[in-house]
């Protein structure tokens, strides 16, 4: 194993990328936002809104020891303010945008159809489906019920085209994660990877049933 390289006397040091166990720790530490979340479809204004609170919360859902350089990179490629046009004028996309007290507290996105990896594939039982590919809520909002109210959205949507499940991909070293999408009735159906830089993250599966 390479060990990193020492830090000279006196240098300053690099901060490690914020991840969702540190998260965790200062979600415990902020009192709970009171005002209801109001969910809305994304529009082409929102584009740099949308870029922005996903550079500020795609790394809270990053493991730990995620290289600084990963995560900015991850940020330019996938969610930029180009990149989140393409997203909006997709018809096979809808984004949603949580708002509390006309603040924008988190988003999601959902992609309709039938997904294309083979891990999902031999997980996902209930055909047609769509997935939750994006549920990101700021720091200050955790605990607030916003993540709740974008799922239901989310699934909202799906159900409108015709879904039948709606499945999403969720790290699994993630606990506070995964105890949100098993209380909000997304079982663990399987396993994926997901390539941030240069390593294959492991992410559990979990799909939800539509009646």
């Amino acid at each position: 194993m390479t060990k990193a390289p020492k830090t000279a006397p006196g240098a300053a040091k690099t901060p490690p990328p914020p991840s969702f166990r540190k998260a965790e720790v200062e979600e415990r530490a902020q009192a709970p936002v009171q005002a209801q979340a109001q969910v809305r479809g994304a529009g082409p204004d929102d584009t740099a809104l949308l870029h922005r609170v996903a550079a500020e919360t795609f790394p809270l859902a990053c493991p730990p020891d995620t290289p600084l350089e990963s995560i900015e990179t991850f940020i330019s490629q996938n969610l930029s303010e180009a990149a989140f046009a393409g997203y909006l004028s997709d018809p096979e996309r809808a984004l949603f945008i949580a708002e509390v007290d006309g603040g924008i507290a988190g988003y999601a996105m959902v992609v309709h159809g039938d997904p294309t990896d083979a891990d999902v594939l031999a997980s996902v039982s209930t055909r047609p489906t769509a997935e939750l590919s994006k549920l990101y809520v700021r720091a200050a909002f955790h605990g607030a019920r916003v993540a709740a109210a974008l799922v239901e959205a989310a699934v909202s949507a799906a159900n409108a085209r015709g879904a039948r499940s709606v499945w999403l991909g969720v790290n699994d070293q993630n606990e506070r994660a995964n105890r949100f999408y098993e209380k909000n009735g997304f079982v663990k159906v399987g396993a994926k990877t997901f390539r941030l830089g240069e390593r294959l993250e492991s992410d559990f599966v979990r799909e939800r049933p539509l009646r």
